[in-house]
């Protein structure tokens, strides 16, 4: 009896990509995305699986902000600043930043700090701090 009551692993269908619905260390789980002005008011969000990754979301987020103007116009769509945590700390996050010219404060996680100091001169130069833009006691970086 038990027999016919168990299925495959993972269940009988996959879960549909736009149900935002995935598998976590405490079961079914789901991550919002999303970017919010200066005053808290949030702009665009974006709803993934639970075990999707925060870095892959970083585009699309920053793509779909549409801020409308007060007099005639296009939406605005570029941020002046970005804020974020560790997740978006990635190399491809900071060019795509800095192709739009958009000014970030990402702070870098310990790893990519100690590989770049191990690697000596060969290791790069660290994004420029900001201190001005960050809560006191962290350690943001601006790239």
């Amino acid at each position: 009896m038990l027999d016919e009551l168990k299925g495959p692993p993972g269940g009988v269908a996959a879960e549909p990509d736009d149900h935002g619905l995935g598998r976590s260390r405490g079961g079914f789980t789901t991550k919002i995305h999303l970017a919010c002005e200066q005053g808290q008011k949030p702009l665009p969000l974006l709803v993934t699986a639970g075990q999707r990754a925060d870095s892959p979301q970083f585009e699309p987020v920053l793509e779909a902000i549409q801020v409308p103007r007060t007099g005639p116009g296009r939406p605005k769509s570029r941020p002046l600043r970005v804020r974020g945590s560790k997740a978006y700390s990635s190399r491809a996050n900071r060019a795509y930043l800095r192709r739009r010219g958009v000014r970030c404060t990402i702070p870098e996680p310990a790893g990519q700090v100690r590989n770049r100091k191990r690697r000596g001169r060969g290791g790069g130069r660290p994004p420029a701090l900001d201190g001005r833009t960050t809560r006191p006691g962290t350690r943001p970086n601006e790239g």
